[in-house]
Protein backbone atom coordinates (compact mmCIF):
# COMPACT_ATOMS: atom_id res chain seq x y z
CA UNK A 1 0.00 0.00 0.00
CA UNK A 2 2.80 2.28 1.13
CA UNK A 3 4.49 0.99 -2.37
CA UNK A 4 1.52 2.10 -4.30
CA UNK A 5 0.95 5.61 -2.75
CA UNK A 6 4.60 6.54 -3.23
CA UNK A 7 4.54 5.54 -7.23
CA UNK A 8 1.31 7.79 -7.25
CA UNK A 9 2.81 10.63 -5.74
CA UNK A 10 5.94 10.67 -7.60
CA UNK A 11 3.42 10.12 -10.92
CA UNK A 12 1.51 13.22 -9.99
CA UNK A 13 4.84 15.54 -9.36
CA UNK A 14 5.98 14.46 -12.88
CA UNK A 15 3.04 15.26 -14.45
CA UNK A 16 2.95 18.47 -12.67
CA UNK A 17 6.38 19.23 -13.43
CA UNK A 18 5.03 18.45 -17.17
CA UNK A 19 2.39 20.28 -16.91
CA UNK A 20 4.21 23.28 -15.70
CA UNK A 21 6.45 23.09 -18.83
CA UNK A 22 3.71 22.79 -21.19
CA UNK A 23 1.82 25.38 -20.28
CA UNK A 24 4.32 27.91 -18.47
CA UNK A 25 7.35 29.83 -18.71
CA UNK A 26 10.01 31.27 -16.57
CA UNK A 27 11.47 35.25 -17.13
CA UNK A 28 14.77 36.07 -15.57
CA UNK A 29 16.20 39.16 -14.65
CA UNK A 30 18.54 39.32 -17.49
CA UNK A 31 15.58 38.36 -19.91
CA UNK A 32 12.96 39.69 -22.22
CA UNK A 33 10.81 37.63 -23.29
CA UNK A 34 8.08 37.70 -26.53
CA UNK A 35 5.18 34.81 -27.02
CA UNK A 36 3.95 34.78 -30.50
CA UNK A 37 0.84 32.73 -31.34
CA UNK A 38 1.16 30.47 -34.49
CA UNK A 39 4.04 32.64 -35.42
CA UNK A 40 2.35 36.19 -34.83
CA UNK A 41 3.08 38.44 -32.13
CA UNK A 42 1.13 37.92 -28.84
CA UNK A 43 2.75 39.63 -25.74
CA UNK A 44 6.13 41.10 -24.46
CA UNK A 45 7.37 40.13 -20.92
CA UNK A 46 10.16 42.01 -19.54
CA UNK A 47 9.22 41.70 -15.49
CA UNK A 48 10.94 38.35 -14.19
CA UNK A 49 8.59 35.78 -13.10
CA UNK A 50 6.67 32.66 -14.11
CA UNK A 51 3.96 33.13 -16.63
CA UNK A 52 1.34 30.74 -18.50
CA UNK A 53 1.03 30.03 -22.02
CA UNK A 54 -0.48 28.11 -24.74
CA UNK A 55 1.73 24.65 -25.48
CA UNK A 56 4.02 24.62 -28.59
CA UNK A 57 2.82 24.83 -31.57
CA UNK A 58 -0.31 27.09 -30.63
CA UNK A 59 2.30 29.37 -28.52
CA UNK A 60 6.31 29.81 -28.94
CA UNK A 61 8.53 31.76 -26.57
CA UNK A 62 11.52 33.54 -27.72
CA UNK A 63 13.80 34.49 -25.31
CA UNK A 64 16.39 37.74 -25.74
CA UNK A 65 18.88 38.76 -23.05
CA UNK A 66 18.66 42.35 -22.04
CA UNK A 67 22.34 42.98 -20.96
CA UNK A 68 25.26 45.02 -23.21
CA UNK A 69 26.84 42.72 -25.67
CA UNK A 70 31.10 43.87 -26.88
CA UNK A 71 30.69 43.66 -30.67
CA UNK A 72 34.42 44.83 -32.80
CA UNK A 73 35.09 45.72 -35.87
CA UNK A 74 38.06 44.63 -37.65
CA UNK A 75 40.90 46.78 -38.93
CA UNK A 76 39.45 48.98 -41.67
CA UNK A 77 41.18 51.40 -44.33
CA UNK A 78 39.37 55.13 -43.66
CA UNK A 79 40.55 58.52 -45.45
CA UNK A 80 40.75 61.56 -43.22
CA UNK A 81 39.68 64.94 -44.42
CA UNK A 82 43.38 65.54 -45.77
CA UNK A 83 43.69 62.64 -47.58
CA UNK A 84 45.63 60.60 -45.49
CA UNK A 85 44.80 56.40 -45.12
CA UNK A 86 43.88 55.67 -41.42
CA UNK A 87 43.61 52.21 -40.08
CA UNK A 88 41.23 51.84 -37.10
CA UNK A 89 39.62 49.89 -35.19
CA UNK A 90 35.93 50.67 -33.40
CA UNK A 91 34.33 48.64 -30.86
CA UNK A 92 30.73 49.02 -29.63
CA UNK A 93 28.27 48.32 -26.91
CA UNK A 94 24.76 47.66 -27.70
CA UNK A 95 21.77 45.57 -26.42
CA UNK A 96 18.41 44.54 -27.47
CA UNK A 97 15.64 47.33 -25.83
CA UNK A 98 12.34 46.11 -27.82
CA UNK A 99 12.28 42.51 -28.28
CA UNK A 100 9.23 42.57 -30.76
CA UNK A 101 10.57 44.69 -33.50
CA UNK A 102 14.43 42.97 -32.81
CA UNK A 103 12.35 39.54 -33.54
CA UNK A 104 10.34 41.13 -36.27
CA UNK A 105 13.83 42.43 -37.86
CA UNK A 106 15.93 40.26 -37.51
CA UNK A 107 14.07 36.76 -36.52
CA UNK A 108 16.05 36.90 -33.22
CA UNK A 109 19.36 36.15 -34.80
CA UNK A 110 22.18 37.23 -32.75
CA UNK A 111 24.24 37.50 -36.17
CA UNK A 112 21.81 39.08 -38.19
CA UNK A 113 21.92 41.64 -35.80
CA UNK A 114 25.75 42.45 -35.34
CA UNK A 115 26.75 42.42 -39.45
CA UNK A 116 23.09 45.02 -39.91
CA UNK A 117 25.67 47.05 -37.19
CA UNK A 118 28.73 46.19 -38.90
CA UNK A 119 27.66 48.13 -41.77
CA UNK A 120 26.20 50.92 -39.75
CA UNK A 121 29.39 50.90 -37.96
CA UNK A 122 31.20 51.17 -41.23
CA UNK A 123 29.44 53.95 -42.69
CA UNK A 124 29.11 55.95 -39.24
CA UNK A 125 33.06 55.97 -39.26
CA UNK A 126 33.69 56.77 -42.92
CA UNK A 127 31.75 59.91 -42.01
CA UNK A 128 33.01 61.04 -39.27
CA UNK A 129 36.62 60.41 -39.89
CA UNK A 130 36.45 62.37 -43.15
CA UNK A 131 35.50 65.41 -41.06
CA UNK A 132 39.43 65.12 -39.27
CA UNK A 133 42.93 66.19 -40.20
CA UNK A 134 45.35 63.12 -39.80
CA UNK A 135 46.37 65.38 -36.58
CA UNK A 136 43.13 64.82 -34.66
CA UNK A 137 44.45 61.04 -34.48
CA UNK A 138 48.34 61.38 -34.82
CA UNK A 139 50.56 64.00 -33.21
CA UNK A 140 52.96 64.78 -31.27
CA UNK A 141 51.37 67.50 -29.32
CA UNK A 142 48.61 65.97 -27.16
CA UNK A 143 46.61 68.31 -26.79
CA UNK A 144 45.80 68.31 -30.25
CA UNK A 145 44.19 64.48 -29.56
CA UNK A 146 40.57 64.32 -30.32
CA UNK A 147 39.51 61.01 -29.68
CA UNK A 148 36.89 61.47 -27.21
CA UNK A 149 35.44 64.09 -29.47
CA UNK A 150 35.72 61.53 -32.80
CA UNK A 151 34.30 58.86 -30.63
CA UNK A 152 31.26 61.35 -28.82
CA UNK A 153 30.51 61.84 -32.77
CA UNK A 154 30.67 57.76 -34.42
CA UNK A 155 28.15 57.14 -31.21
CA UNK A 156 26.02 59.94 -31.94
CA UNK A 157 25.77 59.17 -35.90
CA UNK A 158 25.03 55.45 -35.28
CA UNK A 159 22.75 55.88 -32.57
CA UNK A 160 19.80 56.81 -34.04
CA UNK A 161 20.35 54.33 -37.15
CA UNK A 162 20.68 51.61 -34.82
CA UNK A 163 17.88 52.30 -33.05
CA UNK A 164 15.33 52.63 -36.30
CA UNK A 165 13.35 49.96 -37.03
CA UNK A 166 15.61 47.22 -35.19
CA UNK A 167 14.87 47.47 -31.41
CA UNK A 168 18.72 47.87 -30.43
CA UNK A 169 20.33 50.18 -28.70
CA UNK A 170 24.07 51.37 -29.02
CA UNK A 171 25.44 52.33 -25.16
CA UNK A 172 28.81 52.95 -25.92
CA UNK A 173 31.19 53.31 -28.59
CA UNK A 174 35.31 53.57 -28.67
CA UNK A 175 37.99 54.03 -30.31
CA UNK A 176 40.61 50.58 -30.22
CA UNK A 177 43.46 50.67 -32.25
CA UNK A 178 44.43 53.37 -34.84
CA UNK A 179 47.33 52.18 -37.42
CA UNK A 180 48.94 53.50 -40.55
CA UNK A 181 49.74 51.76 -43.84
CA UNK A 182 53.10 50.59 -44.46
CA UNK A 183 53.64 52.67 -47.75
CA UNK A 184 52.47 55.69 -45.49
CA UNK A 185 53.89 55.56 -42.14
CA UNK A 186 57.48 56.52 -43.49
CA UNK A 187 56.41 59.89 -44.68
CA UNK A 188 54.51 60.42 -41.61
CA UNK A 189 57.45 59.46 -39.21
CA UNK A 190 59.10 61.84 -41.32
CA UNK A 191 56.88 64.88 -41.36
CA UNK A 192 56.53 64.24 -37.80
CA UNK A 193 60.72 64.44 -37.54
CA UNK A 194 59.86 67.64 -39.65
CA UNK A 195 57.33 69.27 -37.12
CA UNK A 196 60.01 68.17 -33.79
CA UNK A 197 62.81 70.30 -35.86
CA UNK A 198 60.74 73.19 -36.43
CA UNK A 199 60.08 73.31 -32.72
CA UNK A 200 63.72 72.98 -31.81
CA UNK A 201 64.27 75.77 -33.88
CA UNK A 202 61.49 77.90 -32.62
CA UNK A 203 62.61 77.18 -29.31
CA UNK A 204 66.18 77.88 -29.99
CA UNK A 205 65.02 81.30 -31.68
CA UNK A 206 63.08 81.96 -28.44
CA UNK A 207 65.85 81.12 -26.41
CA UNK A 208 68.42 83.44 -28.17
CA UNK A 209 65.60 86.49 -28.28
CA UNK A 210 65.27 85.89 -23.96
CA UNK A 211 69.15 85.91 -23.81
CA UNK A 212 69.77 89.04 -25.85
CA UNK A 213 66.58 90.54 -23.64
CA UNK A 214 68.58 89.36 -20.43
CA UNK A 215 71.25 91.01 -21.49
CA UNK A 216 70.10 93.68 -22.66
CA UNK A 217 68.54 94.50 -19.23
CA UNK A 218 71.99 93.51 -17.38
CA UNK A 219 73.84 96.05 -19.43
CA UNK A 220 71.09 98.50 -19.25
CA UNK A 221 71.40 98.07 -15.44
CA UNK A 222 75.12 98.15 -15.01
CA UNK A 223 75.62 101.51 -17.03
CA UNK A 224 72.75 102.88 -14.65
CA UNK A 225 74.60 101.82 -11.98
CA UNK A 226 77.76 103.23 -12.84
CA UNK A 227 76.87 106.33 -14.62
CA UNK A 228 75.04 106.58 -10.55
CA UNK A 229 78.22 105.45 -8.77
CA UNK A 230 80.85 108.10 -10.66
CA UNK A 231 77.84 110.95 -10.01
CA UNK A 232 78.65 109.86 -6.54
CA UNK A 233 82.02 109.61 -6.76
CA UNK A 234 82.35 113.00 -8.90
CA UNK A 235 79.96 115.19 -5.90
CA UNK A 236 82.00 113.54 -2.84
CA UNK A 237 85.17 114.19 -4.58
CA UNK A 238 83.86 117.64 -4.76
CA UNK A 239 83.10 118.21 -1.53
CA UNK A 240 86.64 116.42 -0.57
CA UNK A 241 88.58 119.06 -2.26
CA UNK A 242 86.27 122.56 -0.88
CA UNK A 243 86.96 120.43 2.36
CA UNK A 244 90.69 120.22 1.58
CA UNK A 245 90.46 124.11 0.06
CA UNK A 246 89.12 125.07 3.12
CA UNK A 247 91.68 123.39 5.39
CA UNK A 248 94.13 124.64 3.91
CA UNK A 249 93.13 128.08 3.02
CA UNK A 250 93.19 127.90 7.39
CA UNK A 251 96.52 126.14 7.78
CA UNK A 252 98.04 128.48 5.61
CA UNK A 253 97.35 131.31 7.73
CA UNK A 254 99.30 129.41 10.75
CA UNK A 255 101.44 126.43 9.35
CA UNK A 256 103.42 126.09 13.23
CA UNK A 257 99.78 125.66 14.31
CA UNK A 258 98.65 123.60 11.74
CA UNK A 259 101.33 121.18 12.26
CA UNK A 260 100.77 121.27 15.83
CA UNK A 261 96.72 120.41 15.40
CA UNK A 262 97.66 117.59 13.12
CA UNK A 263 100.17 115.83 15.31
CA UNK A 264 97.98 116.40 18.46
CA UNK A 265 94.55 114.50 16.05
CA UNK A 266 97.35 112.23 15.14
CA UNK A 267 98.20 111.20 19.17
CA UNK A 268 94.67 110.82 20.07
CA UNK A 269 93.89 108.45 17.19
CA UNK A 270 96.95 105.99 18.55
CA UNK A 271 96.05 106.25 22.01
CA UNK A 272 92.28 105.68 21.60
CA UNK A 273 92.35 102.31 23.25
CA UNK A 274 94.55 101.07 26.33
CA UNK A 275 98.13 100.29 24.58
CA UNK A 276 102.05 100.38 25.87
CA UNK A 277 103.99 102.14 23.39
CA UNK A 278 107.63 102.18 23.40
CA UNK A 279 108.70 105.10 21.01
CA UNK A 280 111.02 107.65 20.24
CA UNK A 281 110.26 110.48 21.38
CA UNK A 282 111.39 112.50 18.66
CA UNK A 283 109.34 110.93 15.99
CA UNK A 284 106.51 113.09 15.33
CA UNK A 285 103.73 113.33 16.71
CA UNK A 286 104.94 111.47 19.82
CA UNK A 287 107.58 114.49 20.48
CA UNK A 288 104.55 116.21 21.97
CA UNK A 289 104.84 113.85 25.13
CA UNK A 290 108.56 115.04 25.30
CA UNK A 291 108.01 117.53 28.43
CA UNK A 292 106.26 120.76 27.85
CA UNK A 293 105.55 121.66 23.87
CA UNK A 294 106.07 124.81 22.75
CA UNK A 295 102.77 125.73 21.54
CA UNK A 296 102.93 128.24 18.24
CA UNK A 297 102.94 131.83 18.99
CA UNK A 298 99.77 132.69 18.53
CA UNK A 299 98.43 130.28 20.92
CA UNK A 300 100.35 131.75 23.91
Amino acid sequence: MKRNTLTLLTGGVVLLIFVAMLFGYQVRKTESAVVTTFGKYSSTRSEPGLYFRLPWPIQSVHRFDNRTRNFAKKYEQTTTRDGRILMIEVYLGWRVTDPRIFLERFGGDLDRAESNLEILLRAAQNSVVGQHPLSDFISTNADELKFDDIETEMLAAIKPRAAANSGIEVVLLGIKQIGLPESITTKVFERMKAEREQLVKQFQGEGAAEAIRIRSEADYERDKILAEAERRATVIKGQADAASAAALKTFEQDPELAVFLLKLNALEQSLKERATLILDTKTPPFDLLKGQPELPAKTR
